[in-house]
């Protein structure tokens, strides 16, 4: 029972942190697509995908966007200005 009730309350304080993630990044006026918006755009000449994953979980999953650049998400400062700024740049980690 005491590992369940650890369980329910990491799953609350992980969808917590999501949340206000999410209420951050649209408070901070980041633009969001939705997967339909982002599928209708692969394959476009301005369009860049990066995977900013941890290593282990993006070599973990069998889940990738084709044509995605893996990106260290601990390291942005070294490759955020190797994109050209006419470029959309998405940015996914699922």
């Amino acid at each position: 029972m005491r590992g369940f009730i650890g369980l329910m309350a990491a799953l609350i304080i992980g969808a917590t942190a999501v949340v206000l993630l999410a209420t951050t990044i649209a408070m901070a006026g980041v633009p969001t697509i939705t997967a339909e918006e982002l599928k209708a755009k692969l394959g476009g000449p301005d369009l860049t995908i990066l995977d900013v994953r941890r290593e282990a979980h993006w070599k973990a999953s069998d889940r990738k966007i084709v044509g995605a650049v893996r990106e260290d998400p601990n390291a942005v400062q070294s490759w955020a200005g190797k994109y050209a700024h006419e470029r959309t740049l998405v940015l996914y980690c699922a």
